[in-house]
Parts: structure tokens; C-alpha cells; sequence
């Protein structure tokens, strides 16, 4: 019985936190915890613990006396992330170079090969999923204590965001699809070759690559966002 419980809240966890990089889940959408309960048979408790553990990771807001919800994208956040992401991705990379394990690298290699298969007959979403996949295992060979939390939450809103370059409008865009696979290969030889400067450099590279993309996530249409989807939250 409690192995069956563990599954189910493994299960409810994974579902959740894939809808949110997806937008299947709109940034701050709530969360409907009765049905949630229902639907992954779970007590209050277990479904409560599981939305914990997506709150502190940057999923889900809990909010005393209201729920939960997913985690709103402002124009404030977005900001900040357009500022903090091209840092943080260097530093990741350079520490990734520096302590990656061969079993990381393996499975790097191993999700960069996902990640082309989504390319050629994937949806937006699974493309999403695979580079999301990919950072993370980034993220994890940096083993960094102070870095590793900031990388993570920032994943997130860089998977919401690229939705939009996962879902190619113009011959340019498909072209940079590509572009951003060979680049995940030069990662990867980087990181292997123990190469810190080549691997900041790429992180810079494969930034610029997607951030002209912010353009397209703001705009309504391009993702059939509602206008309130955002918070015009502009304070400092």
C-alpha cells in the first residue's frame, strides 16, 4: 500500500510539473485540489506534500486560505530572467565542465539523442521536454549548492517561454531549431573535453540563439495567451 501511495504521488508530482513547462497548466492558473485528489487517489495530506515539494521548486504558489496555483509569469520575472539567465547558464556550464561524471555525460548523450528524435517528429511540448531534460543534467554535473536552486527555477520559465521556439512559424525559426541541436552537441564535447571557457562560451551562444523569442511569448497570439495571463506587475 505505501509503495502503491508513492507511486501516486510520484505520479501526480511528474503530471503537474510537466503541464506547467508545457503551459498546459497557464502561469497563474489554480489548482483545483479536490479534483486533483480525486483523480490520483490521494488523501489531503500526500496531495499537499507533493504540492509542497513543486512549490519550493518553483511550480506552484501555496497560498494560505486560497490553494494552490501555478506559478505567474510578470513582466517583472520576465525581466529578470532575461537578466540572470545568461549568467547563471555560463556558470553551469563551466562548473559542468569541471566536475561532469561519466555516467552524467552518458545520459547527456543519451537525452541529446531524445532530444533530436523530438526534433524530427516530436510535438512542441516533447521538444520542450527533451532540451528541458538536457539543462537539467547541466545542472546537476555543476554540483553547486548555491547555484543548482536559482538553475532549476530558472528552467522553468525558460520552458514556458519556449514553447514559442519549439513551434517553429518561419523557415528562420525551424533553422535555429537546428542551430540549437548543434549546439547541445558542442555542450556536450566541451563538457566532456574538461573545456570551461568553450563551455561558457557556448552557454552565451546558445542564448542569444533563443532569446529573441521573448518577443513572440509576450504577444497574445503566439501562444493564445490571454491578455491576464501576465501580471503588468512592473514595480522594481
Amino acid at each position: 500500500m505505501k509503495d502503491a501511495a508513492k507511486q501516486r504521488k510520484s505520479t501526480l508530482y511528474d503530471t503537474l510539473k510537466q503541464q506547467v513547462l508545457t503551459l498546459e497548466l497557464r502561469p497563474g492558473a489554480d489548482l483545483d485540489e479536490s479534483d486533483l485528489s480525486e483523480r490520483f487517489g490521494l488523501s489531503r495530506t500526500p496531495l499537499r506534500e507533493v504540492l509542497r515539494q513543486l512549490a519550493g521548486e518553483g511550480y506552484v504558489d501555496l497560498r494560505e486560505n486560497r490553494g494552490a496555483r501555478v506559478t505567474e509569469m510578470s513582466y517583472t520575472t520576465l525581466r529578470d530572467f532575461f537578466l540572470a539567465a545568461p549568467m547563471i547558464y555560463g556558470a553551469i556550464l563551466r562548473l559542468a565542465a569541471q566536475h561532469a561524471k561519466s555516467a552524467q555525460i552518458a545520459e547527456l548523450k543519451a537525452t541529446q539523442e531524445d532530444f533530436r528524435a523530438a526534433l524530427r517528429s516530436g510535438s512542441s511540448a516533447e521538444r520542450a521536454l527533451a532540451n528541458n531534460r538536457f539543462h537539467e543534467i547541466t545542472g546537476d554535473m555543476a554540483a553547486n549548492v548555491y547555484l543548482l536552486p536559482s538553475f532549476k527555477r530558472l528552467l522553468i520559465d525558460h520552458a514556458r517561454i519556449g514553447m514559442t521556439f519549439y513551434r517553429p512559424q518561419t523557415n528562420e525559426m525551424a533553422e535555429n531549431l537546428t542551430e540549437a541541436a548543434d549546439q547541445h552537441d558542442a555542450i556536450i564535447a566541451a563538457i566532456e573535453a574538461g573545456d570551461e571557457s568553450a563551455a561558457a562560451k557556448l552557454a552565451e551562444d546558445h542564448w542569444n540563439l533563443s532569446r529573441g523569442q521573448i518577443e513572440l511569448f509576450v504577444m497574445p497570439t503566439a501562444l493564445d495567451v490571454p491578455m491576464g495571463t501576465f501580471s503588468r506587475n512592473t514595480s522594481a
